[in-house]
């Protein structure tokens, strides 16, 4: 359930080290007195574990301590999360989170032992959209005749999904729920299979991390009705934003996000003095075109402004959740 904006985010890990922030301008406030962990709730090589990794490079020359990346996932995202909630509220321990264990677990997962009160938001680090396409066979070139086509053939239509709970599926769902349709999702353990059912016409459609996409778009090999994020996307202008596609979908924004947290009772000294290092972190020369890389956007935030986008994105899937009835047993 994790946020992975993009496969390709471990490929593009040793780009990072080229525009990790010169020590220089250092930002006012809190310091460390030892070494800072941040925890990942996820393996290595997503965009999670790469937003970590880039803000440990910046942070660890600019405190004169080491700051580590510490991988600890599972039960999507949970086990990790758990570990930060529970770890002492001093600054030196950190969680780069997403929306999975820190947005839709809330409403998803039965026995979760934690809560939003528990992590204190920073700053969110990068957001980027999901792309809604379908088979080559799917008579729709626009969200409109694909809603009319899925209106006609209730059940009859399949979208693929990287697993229970994660956006791609939820992403369908809400559109469901929205456009009064029906059709029935097929989950994979992962994007790959998803992807290659897609290919050869098994299921019909899916919501995929839009960097997934561009390749086989150009390749015809699927075709692009519209991204699920608040705006066009930069590099495929011509492309629709669902929300202006149908009065139905205004409402609908579907980004996968990666942000830091600490846990709760963390002094405000230590959340202003983090969140000023994200802020210049993500103001730096060669930040944008590198995360548009990835599939996203730099997203800075003050830690209100995060905590009131986190209050959103977790009422938005709890109600999505709860309509659609999906629970699920985490840890």
């Amino acid at each position: 359930m994790h946020a992975t904006l993009s496969r390709r985010a471990a490929m593009l890990a040793p780009m990072l080290s080229a525009f990790a922030v010169a020590p220089g301008a250092l930002a006012a406030g809190w310091r460390p007195t030892r070494p800072v962990r941040i925890v990942v709730p996820s393996t290595a090589g997503g965009t999670t574990d790469v937003m970590a990794r880039l803000l440990a490079q910046h942070l660890t020359p600019r405190w004169g301590q080491p700051v580590v990346v510490d991988n600890r996932g599972g039960a999507g995202g949970t086990i990790g999360t758990l570990e930060v909630v529970r770890a002492a509220p001093d600054g030196h321990t950190l969680l780069m989170g997403n929306v999975g264990p820190q947005s839709i677990a809330y409403a998803l997962a039965r026995n979760l032992q934690y809560g939003p009160e528990d992590l204190v938001p920073i700053s969110n680090m990068i957001q980027g959209p999901n792309v809604l396409v379908v088979n080559p066979s799917v008579p729709a070139t626009t969200v409109p005749e694909f809603v009319a086509h899925l209106r006609r053939n209730p059940d009859r239509l399949s979208y693929g999904t990287p697993g229970v709970g994660q956006t791609p599926h939820l992403a369908g769902v809400w559109f469901n729920q929205l456009a009064g349709t029906r059709s029935v999702p097929v989950h994979y353990r992962g994007s790959g299979p998803a992807h290659s059912d897609l290919f050869a016409g098994v299921i019909e459609y899916i919501f995929d991390a839009l960097v997934n996409q561009v390749e086989p778009i150009r390749a015809g090999r699927v075709r692009p009705l519209a991204v699920t994020g608040t705006e066009r996307w930069p590099l495929l202008p011509e492309l629709p934003a669902l929300r202006e596609t149908m009065p139905e979908f205004a409402s609908f924004t579907v980004t996968s996000w990666v942000g830091l947290f600490a846990p709760k009772g963390t002094p405000d000294a230590v959340v202003r003095s983090v969140n000023a290092e994200i802020r210049d972190l993500l103001q730096a020369e060669g930040t944008r075109p590198r995360f548009m890389a990835m599939g996203g956007l730099p997203s800075y935030g003050t830690p209100e402004q995060f905590a009131a986008f986190v209050r959103r994105e977790t009422e938005k899937w709890a109600q999505v959740i709860r309509r659609e009835g999906l629970q699920v047993d985490l840890i």
